[in-house]
């Protein structure tokens, strides 16, 4: 988010660096720039200061006709202002602004959607978990890598898939697609965009700096866990790489442009991840990631009847059911009735096949298809040959806790699921224990 800082007069802006060999270039040798000049002028009597961008927000001042405001960034109608050291807002319909640039708008406000949200140290499920936020949990969102939020977390960087955070505003962090660079031997690092902002400490030649926006001719960066300004002369921004995804390393996807991952430790453990990739222009880009189950005793080595373990191996995707209405998947759908039942008799002609009660002899056991863990979820095309007591019913769908065979998670995400998946693309399940991933 850009900060414009206003006053009643002119602002330079001043860069300060050392440049090898000469020493710490200050005072009239300082390079300068003009800021723009905008005056913000209080029109009303009394304006009320808020704690926030609206008239629900709690009254935390007022300001009076004349005065003139330093405002930082608009939200809507609203001015952010510095307001007796703290941040407040103020209705810019009582506001006169004199000059022609404009504050910011100010950014995005971002919000944890799903109950629980992994914090990762880089942009992808193969980097190690940090931490977690919760669902309505508001994030602090430096810059947006792909499919990934970059945020400050607990004082620390973290990245968390953007599809479980909510973004309201029209503003959007800045793509983490740059490498910045400290090219003087040392630079200051101040607390705001000018030299007429006190010195917070610097930064040598070769240093990487974490910049969430640019001011002018100032980066705003993330300097020991606090916000500092940086003269943007004296950094080299280079272009950075994506890193690799784990299915770019497949080599059995074939013509396969979505591809579900479904992992697990061990084949013992009935935890999984999930994590969903969809190739776009010709690259692997992550879409999802999620927690899951597996069946109740883990992963099958030889997958069995009754045995209470999910198969492993890639597979296509079959129908899209639920309980409900279609919930906008492309995949063909089929509503449950109160009569639908899976045959899981293996003697039976109709062994691993959607039917309908009554039986009338022509099996001895089928599961009910009418039950909440199947209000959405589709069918893996798994035994299609319909072997006898290689195991039936393998499902994608509704779960949180374990399941007989299938895998599961929450509602949330099989919808989500259900909506991303496109049969045009030729989707396929992979599911496999990590360390049997370069099976494929």
């Amino acid at each position: 988010m850009k900060k414009l800082m206003v006053g009643m007069a002119l602002t330079a802006t001043l860069a300060t660096a050392v440049t090898p060999g000469f020493g710490s270039i200050g005072g009239n040798q300082e390079k300068a720039y003009a800021a723009a000049t905008v005056t913000y002028k209080v029109t009303a009597s009394k304006l009320n200061v808020r704690s926030g961008a609206g008239t629900t927000y709690g009254i935390i001042g007022s300001v009076v006709k004349g005065q003139t405001l330093s405002v930082m960034s608009k939200s809507g109608s609203w001015y952010k202002i510095n307001y007796n050291g703290r941040t407040g807002y103020v209705s810019s319909d009582y506001v006169q602004a004199s000059g022609t640039a404009t504050p910011p708008a100010e950014s995005t406000t971002y919000t944890v959607t799903a109950s629980t949200l992994n914090v990762r140290s880089g942009a992808g499920t193969n980097y190690a978990s940090i931490g977690s936020v919760t669902k309505g949990q508001k994030l602090s969102v430096v810059s947006k890598s792909g499919s990934w939020y970059k945020i400050n977390y607990n004082g620390r960087t973290g990245y968390v898939s953007s599809d479980y955070v909510q973004a309201s505003g029209t503003a959007t962090p800045p793509a983490e697609s740059t490498m910045y660079t400290v090219t003087a031997s040392t630079l200051n690092v101040r607390s705001g965009a000018g030299t007429n902002y006190a010195s917070i400490g610097s930064v040598t030649k070769g240093q990487k700096l974490s910049v969430v926006s640019k001011s002018g001719s100032w980066y705003k960066i993330n300097y020991n866990g606090r916000t500092g300004y940086v003269s943007s002369d004296y950094v080299q921004a280079s272009a950075t790489t994506s890193p690799k995804l784990v299915v770019d390393s497949f080599k059995t996807l074939g013509n396969a442009q979505q591809v579900i991952l479904v992992t697990a430790d061990n084949y013992d453990t009935k935890s999984a991840k999930i994590q969903t990739f969809e190739k776009v222009d010709g690259k692997w880009k992550q879409v999802l990631t999620a927690n899951g189950v597996l069946g109740q005793k883990g992963f099958a080595l030889s997958k069995k009847e009754g045995d209470m373990e999910s198969p492993t191996g890639k597979y296509t995707i079959g129908t899209a059911f639920g309980r409900y209405a279609n919930p906008g998947t492309k995949l063909p759908y089929r509503k449950i009735t109160a009569n639908d039942v899976w045959v899981d008799d293996s003697k039976s002609s109709l062994y691993n096949t959607w039917q309908q009660k009554p039986a009338n002899g022509r099996w001895r056991s089928a599961e009910n298809m009418d039950i909440p863990a199947y209000d959405y979820g589709f069918v893996i095309n798994y035994n299609e040959s319909r072997t006898p007591g290689k195991g039936s019913a393998i499902f994608f769908h509704v779960g949180t806790n374990y399941t007989a065979g299938c895998t599961a998670t929450s509602k949330e995400q099989v919808v989500s699921i259900l909506k991303w998946l496109n049969p045009e693309k030729n989707p396929v399940i992979i599911q496999s224990p990590v360390s049997e991933l370069d099976k494929y």
